[in-house]
C-alpha cells in the first residue's frame, strides 16, 4: 500500500517506542504505517520536509472544556489544537447526562480534532462558570444524576472514557465528598476510571485520596496550598505516594486556579514527576495563566523535566490513562496522528496561579499536526 504521507528527516522523540532518533515518519490509511529512514515515496505520497523540527505522537490534553457554545467555559477545539498541537482533547466534565446528546451531537462529531470525553455526573454539567457567575455544580445534591449518568457512559462509550466529579469549597461546597463518593458509584457501575477534581477543603486532599481507585486520576494534582500536595517542609505527603503506590494516577489540569511553581517545584525535587500534564484550558484561562498544552509542557520543561518525559506525560502516559493504547504513540498500526513542535530557546515569562513569575529559557512551540493520518494545518 503506498504511503499518504511521510514526514521526512524530523527528530522523532516517541517514548513509547523509547525512541529519539532522525528519521522519517509515514501514514497510510489513517494510521501509522512505518518508521524508518529512507522510506520510499510513491507518485502519489505527500512528502513533507520536517528537518527543522521535532515530531511526537499526536499531543493529549487530558483536561481541557471544549463544550463552544453549551457552557460558558467551553473554548473551540479546533482553534484551540491549531495553535497548541493537540490532536486529541479530553473534554473533563463540561456535559453531564442532561446535555451530552448536544455536546456529541454539535460539537464532539462535526470536529476534525478528536474529542473524548469524561461524562459528569451533575445533571448538567459545570454549567454556572463565567467572569460573573460561578455556581459550584457539586453543591447542590439535588444535582446528582448517578441513574443517568450510568446510562448515558454506557450508550456512548466509543467517546466516553470516564466519570468526572469536582469537589472542594468552590465546586461542592460543604458537600464534602459526597459527590465524590456518588460519582464512584457510577465509574464502579459502568466499569470506567474517575477524574476528580479538587479545590480548597472540604474535602481535604487525603479525604480524595483515600477513595480513588487504581486508574483513577486526581486532577490539579500540583495545586497551591490549600489542598496542596507537598508539606511545609517541603516533602511529599504520605498519602500521595501511597495512592501513587496502588495506581491512582496524577495530573496538572493547570487552568485558572490550580498550579503553583512552589508545589511543583517540592514535587518534582523529590522526583515524584505527574503522570500527566494538561492544560484544563477554559474561558478564564485561555488568556492566562495557563495559554495552551504547549506552554503548560514548557513550564516543566524549564523547571527539570527532560523533553522526553515531558512528551511522555502528553503522549504515552495520557493514552493509558484513557485506556486506548492506539493513542499516543507513533508505532505502526496506531492512530495516525503525529505533532511537530519545536523548542526555542531565550528568555521566556511564564506565570502560575497565584502570580509566581518564572523566567524560563526554553519554549515549546507547536509548528503543525497530522491528523488521521493527513496533514491538518499548513505553518
Amino acid at each position: 500500500m503506498p504511503f499518504d504521507l511521510i514526514l521526512r528527516g524530523g527528530r522523532v522523540v516517541d517514548p513509547s517506542q523509547k525512541l529519539d532518533a532522525v528519521t522519517d515518519v509515514a501514514f497510510s490509511g489513517g494510521k501509522v504505517a512505518a518508521v524508518g529512514a529512507g522510506l520510499k515515496a510513491d507518485p502519489s505520497t505527500e512528502v513533507r520536509d520536517v528537518s527543522q523540527f521535532i515530531v511526537t505522537p499526536g499531543l493529549i490534553d487530558l483536561h481541557t472544556h471544549v463544550y463552544w457554545g453549551g457552557t460558558s467555559l467551553g473554548i473551540d477545539a479546533e482553534e484551540f489544537c491549531r495553535a497548541s498541537g493537540v490532536t486529541t482533547s479530553v473534554d473533563t466534565g463540561s456535559a453531564g447526562p442532561g446535555n451530552f446528546a448536544g455536546f456529541r451531537k454539535h460539537v464532539i462529531e462535526p470536529s476534525q480534532v478528536r474529542i473524548l470525553a469524561y461524562l459528569h455526573v451533575s445533571h448538567a454539567g459545570i454549567f454556572g462558570f463565567s467572569h460573573r457567575i460561578m455556581v459550584g455544580e457539586s453543591e447542590e445534591l439535588r444535582l446528582m444524576n448517578p441513574i443517568e449518568a450510568a446510562k448515558v457512559a454506557d450508550a456512548n462509550r466509543d467517546v466516553i472514557v470516564g466519570i468526572k466529579v469536582r469537589v472542594g469549597l468552590h465546586s461542592s461546597g460543604t458537600s464534602g465528598a459526597v459527590p465524590l463518593d456518588i460519582a464512584l458509584q457510577v465509574a464502579d457501575e459502568v466499569g470506567m476510571p474517575l477524574m476528580a477534581h479538587i479545590d480548597h477543603p472540604p474535602p481535604t486532599y487525603e479525604e480524595v485520596l483515600a477513595r480513588l481507585r487504581p486508574g483513577d486520576v486526581l486532577t490539579h494534582a500540583f495545586r497551591p496550598f490549600p489542598n496542596s500536595p507537598a508539606t511545609a517542609q517541603g516533602t511529599v505527603k504520605k498519602a500521595v505516594l501511597d495512592a501513587r503506590e496502588r495506581g491512582v494516577l496524577f495530573d496538572i489540569g493547570h487552568g485558572k486556579g490550580s498550579f503553583a511553581f512552589k508545589t511543583a517545584r517540592a514535587m518534582l525535587a523529590n522526583g515524584f514527576y505527574p503522570d500527566t500534564i494538561s492544560s484544563d484550558i477554559h474561558q478564564l484561562c485561555i488568556d492566562g495563566p495557563a495559554f495552551d498544552q504547549v506552554t503548560t509542557m514548557s513550564k516543566f520543561l524549564c523547571m527539570g523535566m527532560s523533553l522526553s518525559d515531558v512528551i511522555k506525560a502528553s503522549t504515552e502516559n495520557a493514552a493509558m490513562a484513557l485506556r486506548r493504547p492506539e493513542l499516543g504513540s507513533l508505532k505502526p498500526g496506531s492512530v495516525g496522528d503525529a505533532t511537530l513542535i519545536s523548542v526555542r530557546e531565550g528568555q521566556f515569562d511564564y506565570e502560575d496561579v497565584v502570580g509566581e513569575h518564572l523566567i524560563g529559557d526554553r519554549k515549546i512551540v507547536s509548528e503543525g499536526v497530522v491528523i488521521g493520518g493527513r496533514w491538518w494545518h499548513p505553518n
